[in-house]
């Protein structure tokens, strides 16, 4: 499992409130979100996590997955938010 990256700014809070807001938008019910929440279980499918990553591009700025060498499916919100912090720019 990947773990958070040690970064003076993470992009956690971002992702975190864009992904409550999508599921919100699509009428799931609310979720308690930790580290461990595995993103299927939040009713997150393959579409949806292509939208959040479009919403998330427009917000931060860039897309992680399009900078990736190994193309990888994140588990976790934990696997998610190390991905983003690991691309971020400047890191």
């Amino acid at each position: 499992m990947l773990s958070y990256a040690c970064s003076m700014k993470s992009t956690e809070p971002t992702v975190r409130a864009m992904l409550l807001q999508l599921l919100e938008e699509d009428g799931m019910p609310a979720v308690e979100l930790t580290p461990d929440t595995v993103l299927l279980d939040t009713g997150l499918d393959s579409l949806g996590l292509a939208v959040l990553v479009t919403r998330l591009e427009t917000e931060l700025g860039y897309d992680p997955f399009s900078l990736m060498t190994e193309a990888v499916y994140p588990r976790t919100l934990n696997d998610f938010v190390v991905i983003y912090d690991k691309y971020a720019p400047g890191s």
